[in-house]
Formats: C-alpha cells, sequence, structure tokens
C-alpha cells in the first residue's frame, strides 16, 4: 500500500475537513450529556432537512412496523434522527475520548461468552448497524485485541486520519473487500470485528427475513466461519440514559450449518430481536429494504404511489 504523507492535506482543498474535524475535537471535550444534548439538536436538524433519508426511514419503518400507527411511526423516525446525531458525536468520541471515561460510563453484558470462545481459536464478533456502532469498537478494545473490519472513507484527509487512530487503537484494521485478511486473521486465532447487515445488492446475498420482510442479506458471516474455522459472537453496542451497554450473545451453536438461508435468518432474527428492545437506534436510513426478490425496487414503488408523504414532513402531527 502506498505510504501518504500527512504533507498532502495542507493544501486548500483540505481546509474545511480540517476545520470540521477540530470542530468535532472540541466538542468532544465537553462533558458527556452536553455532547448528547448537543448531538439531538444536530439530528432534529438533519431530521428537518434531509428528506430523501427522511422518507427511506419512514419507508423501513412502515415495513417493519406494520403495527404501529402513521403517528408514532413518524415520532420513531424523528427519534432516530435524534439517534444518528447523537451517532456522529460517538463517532468523535471514538477517535479522541478520554478512555477512563468511557470506562466508567460503559457496562458490559456477557464478557464470558466472548471470552469462551476465544479459547478455541479465531472468533466472529457479529454485529449491527446501530448509530452507537463505531463508539462499540473502541470501547471492546479497552477489554481485548480487537481486528476490525472497515469501510474506507471517500475523504482521503478523513481516511488518512482515521487510519492513524486505529492503529493506535485496534490490533489490526481490514478493509471490508480483503476476504483474505479476515481469513488470516481468524485462522491465526484472532477476534473479528463485522457487521454484515447492510443490503449490497444481490452479490453473495440471499433473502432472508427480516421483520417479517424478505431482504437481501450477505451470507459472509458463515462463509468466513466455516473456512475461518471459527466460533461466532453476536455483540451489540447500545446507548443508554447514563452511557453505554455492551452486550455479548451466547456463542452460536451449529454455525454454521448445512443451510445458509437458516444460518441468515437465525442472525437476522438475532438483530431484529435487539433493534425491537431499541428500535429508534438502528440505522433505518439505510436501504435495508431495496431489493424485492422479483427484482423490483420497493423504494421506487413506494415514491410512485406517494408513501410515506402526509406523515414524514416536519410538519405532520
Amino acid at each position: 500500500m502506498e505510504r501518504i504523507s500527512g504533507k498532502q492535506f495542507l493544501h486548500p482543498r483540505y481546509w474545511l475537513t480540517w476545520l470540521g474535524l477540530g470542530f468535532l475535537w472540541l466538542l468532544v471535550q465537553l462533558p458527556w450529556g452536553i455532547q448528547m444534548w448537543l448531538g439531538k439538536q444536530f439530528g432534529l436538524l438533519m431530521f428537518y432537512l434531509l428528506g430523501k433519508r427522511r422518507q427511506i426511514c419512514c419507508i423501513n419503518l412502515e415495513l417493519a412496523f406494520p403495527e404501529l400507527t402513521p403517528a408514532e411511526r413518524f415520532q420513531l423516525n424523528r427519534e432516530h434522527f435524534i439517534s444518528l446525531g447523537r451517532g456522529l458525536l460517538e463517532t468523535a468520541l471514538s477517535w479522541w475520548g478520554n478512555d477512563a471515561q468511557l470506562a466508567q460510563q460503559t457496562e458490559i453484558e456477557g464478557l464470558e461468552h466472548l471470552q469462551t470462545a476465544m479459547e478455541h481459536g479465531g472468533v466472529v464478533l457479529l454485529s449491527a448497524h446501530f448509530t452507537s456502532l463505531e463508539l462499540g469498537g473502541r470501547l471492546i478494545a479497552q477489554h481485548i485485541p480487537l481486528h476490525v473490519i472497515y469501510r474506507p472513507h471517500q475523504n482521503p484527509l478523513i481516511e488518512w486520519r482515521v487510519a492513524r487512530l486505529r492503529s493506535k487503537r485496534y490490533g489490526k484494521a481490514i478493509p471490508r473487500d480483503s476476504i483474505r485478511d479476515m481469513l488470516r486473521s481468524l485462522q491465526q486465532g484472532h477476534v473479528v470485528w463485522y457487521a454484515q447487515d447492510q443490503n449490497f445488492g444481490h452479490k453473495n446475498s440471499i433473502f432472508a427475513p427480516f421483520f417479517g420482510v424478505a431482504a437481501a442479506t450477505n451470507t459472509a458471516t458463515s462463509r468466513l466461519a466455516k473456512l475461518g474455522k471459527a466460533q461466532v459472537v453476536p455483540f451489540f453496542t447500545l446507548r443508554t440514559a447514563t452511557g453505554y451497554r455492551l452486550r455479548f450473545l451466547p456463542i452460536l451453536e451449529n454455525f454454521p450449518s448445512e443451510a445458509i438461508l437458516g444460518d441468515t435468518t437465525l442472525i437476522n432474527t438475532i438483530i431484529e430481536q435487539q433493534v425491537r428492545e431499541f428500535p429508534a437506534q438502528y440505522l433505518w436510513t439505510h436501504r435495508r429494504y431495496k431489493d424485492e426478490p422479483n427484482g423490483g425496487n420497493r423504494y421506487a414503488l413506494y415514491s410512485k404511489e406517494n408513501r410515506c408523504k402526509s406523515h414524514n414532513t416536519p410538519w405532520s402531527p
């Protein structure tokens, strides 16, 4: 990989990015309660301004929670954007937060499940895209060496800065397309932190139920566990009123099985259980339900039918 010098980022085209990073660093120096209040304001601002994302969230919530009234889904939509805004501050916390302060705000459930799995070799630490996901890696790394799967950032300056921070926090950072590196880490007995619950199209995906709706779902966890001879431990980072809860669930038994659909459905079910407990914290602004089994686009259909319009504006009751 080409070695990048920080000098190139002194160019004026990066000055605005430096300003934004400096602003986030300053916010991290504030008390946590103030950060969360500011995150709420950022989230409400996004809710008012990002109409397209607000509509995607509304469609997702209508598909996942048909039992809720439109007014209840509207409120959940708004709460989700508040959680998104707080997640922005938590990303900055994952970069520059104080270890001792974060430890005081963190409670851990079920760490023994991960410790047991680590005694037998490599572990896939299976997560999902909750809004505190980025901070979760930082919190785990205080307890165990961790190899993280990441998606490279499109902004070269941010990617360079985050890469430097990852090198300090984690044992290894692996690009999400580098399957060979993931398998090598697992075969060497490391814990590899991975989240598979986003829709990347039909490649390496099958349709499995998620909240009762057929959703294109990545099957990589089964393949990694099989080829890497690894056990799988579900893990979730959840925001509470006073800090964060790191929740480790029991090792998945008889996983992977011979039935890839059964494996994928099991993972979706586990994620769904956590989402139902903390519904506003799941990443509903992602096009999770975009693809239909018949090749259609659910979001295009909803837009054509003018669904999620009257109850998805900031001025709805």
